[in-house]
């Protein structure tokens, strides 16, 4: 080729002093034709350095005569290729093949770039020699049959492949070299080609005797033709199809394994599901052990550095039926020396791949009794793998090989691995899930009232059933509340939500509810309360993580109750919760009408209270809606199956709660289930006392001497002291300070005697600290240290002052 002349000005290139090199002229052109980029191989190609054609048109390195016609035209099109008529820098003429491609610079801009190869001195040898390589050389299968379909030609792939030499092959069929059933399929499919001179394909793969299918090869027949178009001969190329069969096989390993692992929360049966996956399709043996989760918070104890570890055998499968003695069980344990590949690969953290004759296999096989059986049953290829999840190592998985002949590779580790992340991120799942329920259930179970408070009005049983599912422990709840004047609230609630926001929430409502109840409000008013509380809840919320998905406790539902055992009356509210049932001493079963009202966390909306008389021994039943919802029948029969169970006559009412979920629940329930049965009783006439008195200070003595009489007849004449002194300061601030009419009732409940003064005025008397000198200012101080509880009732006229003692300790 010739040489390039040296622009003026510059020193020749010593490199160009020698023979010529092939190398490629780039250069990049933008769409309106001007020279963007000028390569190296350029300058060498036309002459002109870097500055003397970037930001010129490019149309300048044309031939001057060239015409329009004769000009690239690539408007439109993506690539373009041609010969093209160049002037070279000293201004002779040479015709160059050129390549052009368009693409995107920055942005939107585009831009061609212009390439062409300039041949250098031949470095390879040609002809022939070169065809001989190729054909000997191909890592492939290629062999040439004549038109009798015998061999004639085999390249170094097609030895390998059958064992045999060109030699031995020559002039036999492909029937002859390799008897199978595919050879006959494939050596018609070359007749075939001889006569219709089209290519044919085998979809199975040839394969000599005693090669197993993954190890055979995809095969191509050609015809052969010469230059007058004649077929002479067939051309069959096989490829090796192992590596694409065995990634399909892991392919399908892995698919099966995401159906197969981690079916179910048990941990025992996901580690089973990891080594049923792997053994055979992977392993001849698979052992899963698995780090203690008994300590430091329920999770696995950190793994040591060094030295022997023990874990538990959570699964074990092997291909052989009769185990040695040796392997352990499943939940056995067993311990590690610090020798062990299983120890070590738990210290370093990653996956690693023995031979049998490995110096740590052997060792270990022979200092340890428990690994003896890896030289029994003749191992020769073994893989362990750190199981973990989220950062945390949980256990081990150990695979080997015995009867397979082909060792472990590390596309088998890979894979391994694959297996082993999906039973660890189960396990880990499972645990977590079990240490979040357990925590959750805690948290709730502490919430809950632990003991029934001991009251005159009602007889109470309840139970509580957390839920089966994996979704947690939800927030249904119930209480039982003592009032003034003998009354007891009846409470029952359902906070959306599972886990532990949904019991935080339900013991943020618990407590709210005391609160209100304490301060004697009505049924309405304290849903009104709640139901502002649990907006506040879904506002301080809203910022927060998963806020959504319990929003504050939004679309909670609750029933209160109170029942009075001297009026025998029931006042009921309820916010979205299922209506309680009633049962009356002659066994008729209803439920109460109490208006709905809507969920709490709506705002804006009333309740309604509903009031009824029920008759002593009445049974009244508060539920979640858990109990109503089995997945094995309908609302109506779920229904009839709750009235017919609180009809049945019963000594106790455990008897009555258990009777209730036996015929409601034929499996544990899918959402949480409180139930809460009360019986009524009454305070008849002959344990009240009432009377009423004038707005006059003398009218004092007349009410203490009143009680004390009263209290003579109930034979309480040890409590007349602590009575009429509270009488005494009661009776006087209702007359000082209060309006007519004035009323004093006098309640004996069992243990608890219960003095309690109405006048119609709204003010409300308090505590004050009264001086030395101070003739008054110290009777509800008194009252206070005297009595065991106090406290002001208000009505929608006037209020009662009420004080309640023990007479336990009398």
């Amino acid at each position: 080729m010739e040489r390039l002349p040296t622009p003026s000005g510059e020193r020749p290139n010593e490199s160009d002093a020698s023979p010529e090199s092939a190398y490629t002229a780039t250069a990049t052109i933008n769409e309106q034709g001007i020279v963007t980029e000028w390569s190296e191989g350029a300058r060498r190609l036309l002459g002109y350095v870097h500055s003397e054609v970037v930001g010129q048109a490019a149309a300048r390195l044309l031939a001057e005569d060239v015409g329009e016609s004769a000009r690239p035209d690539a408007a439109g099109r993506e690539r373009w290729s041609g010969t093209v008529e160049l002037r070279h820098r000293d201004g002779h003429r040479l015709q160059r093949g050129l390549l052009a491609h368009r693409r995107t610079a920055t942005g939107s801009v585009t831009e061609w770039l212009v390439v062409s190869a300039v041949a250098g001195e031949a470095r390879t040898p040609g002809g022939e020699a070169l065809r001989e390589w190729v054909f000997r050389q191909f890592p492939d299968i290629l062999a040439v049959f004549d038109a009798d379909l015998r061999l004639v030609r085999a390249n170094a792939g097609m030895e390998r492949a059958l064992s045999f030499t060109e030699d031995q092959m020559r002039g036999l069929r492909l029937p002859e070299i390799a008897p199978h059933p595919v050879s006959e399929e494939a050596e018609t499919k070359m007749r075939l080609a001889l006569e219709s001179g089209e290519q044919q394909h085998v979809e199975a793969y040839i394969h000599p005797t005693g090669v197993s299918a993954e190890r055979g090869w995809s095969t191509s027949l050609a015809p052969l033709k010469d230059s007058g178009g004649r077929v002479l001969a067939v051309c069959l190329a096989a490829h090796s199809r192992s590596g694409e069969y065995l990634a399909r096989q892991r392919m399908l390993l892995l698919n099966d394994a995401d159906a197969r692992i981690g079916t179910t929360s048990d941990i025992r049966r996901t580690a089973q599901e990891l080594a049923d996956v792997a053994v055979p399709q992977l392993a001849d043996f698979a052992a899963v052990d698995l780090l203690d989760a008994t300590h430091h918070g329920g999770g696995p104890p950190p793994v040591p550095s060094a030295g022997p570890i023990t874990m538990g055998r959570a699964a074990v499968r092997s291909v052989l039926e009769d185990s040695p003695a040796s392997w352990l069980a499943a939940g056995e344990r067993t311990l590690y020396p610090a020798l062990s590949p299983v120890a070590q690969c738990l210290a370093q953290g990653h996956g690693a791949l023995y031979e049998g004759s490995d110096p740590a296999i052997v060792q270990w096989a022979a200092q340890d009794p428990q690994a003896a059986w890896i030289r029994e049953v003749g191992t020769h290829s073994v893989m362990v793998v750190p199981m973990r999840a989220r950062g945390i190592t949980l256990g081990v998985a150990f695979f080997s090989r015995h009867q397979c002949q082909e060792p472990f590779g590390s596309d088998d580790l890979w894979l391994a691995e694959e297996l082993t992340a999906k039973a660890a991120v189960s396990i880990h799942n499972s645990r977590r899930s079990t240490r979040e329920r357990t925590t959750t259930m805690t948290l709730q179970r502490s919430l809950l009232p632990h003991a029934l408070p001991d009251q005159a009005a009602l007889e109470i049983a309840s139970r509580y059933l957390p839920s089966a599912t994996q979704a947690g422990v939800g927030g249904d709840w119930f209480d039982v509340i003592g009032l003034s004047g003998a009354r007891v609230a009846l409470v029952v609630g359902d906070v959306v939500g599972h886990g532990m926001r949904a019991s935080a929430t339900m013991g943020r409502l618990r407590t709210a509810v005391r609160t209100l109840a304490d301060v004697d409000l009505p049924p309405d008013e304290l849903l009104t309360h709640l139901d502002d509380l649990v907006i506040h809840l879904s506002a301080d919320e809203g910022g927060t993580e998963n806020a959504a998905e319990t929003a504050g406790g939004i679309g909670t539902t609750c029933l209160y109750a109170v029942y009075d055992p001297v009026s025998r009356r029931c006042t009921l509210a309820r916010a979205g919760h299922p209506p309680p049932a009633v049962v009356t001493p002659d066994g008729a079963v209803r439920f109460l009408d109490v208006p709905a009202g809507p969920p709490l966390g709506l705002g804006g909306l009333p309740f309604e209270t509903f009031e009824t008389e029920l008759p002593e021994g009445s049974l009244l039943a508060l539920y979640t809606d858990g109990l109503l919802e089995a997945r094995d029948h309908d609302i109506d029969e779920a229904l009839d199956r709750m009235f017919q169970a609180l009809a049945r006559p019963a000594q106790t009412l455990d008897t009555v709660c258990d009777r209730v979920l036996a015929a409601m629940l034929t499996h544990r329930p899918d959402d949480d289930i409180a139930l809460l049965i009360a019986r009524t009783r009454a305070l008849h006439a002959d344990r009240v006392a009432a009377w009423d008195l004038a707005s006059d200070p003398a009218i004092v003595a007349q009410a203490r001497k009143s009680v004390t009489d009263q209290l003579t007849t109930w034979g309480l004449d040890d409590a007349a002291f602590i009575t009429e002194l509270t009488v005494s300061e009661l009776v006087t601030n209702a007359i000082r300070y209060g309006q007519p009419p004035i009323q004093l009732r006098l309640i004996h409940a069992d243990s608890t005697l219960i003095c309690e003064v109405f006048d119609s005025s709204n003010t409300s008397p308090h505590m004050r600290r009264a001086r030395t000198f101070d003739e008054g200012g110290r009777g509800l101080l008194l009252v206070a240290q005297l009595a065991q509880r106090w406290g002001i009732r208000h009505a929608l006229i006037g209020k009662t002052v009420w004080a309640e003692q023990s007479l336990s300790g009398n």
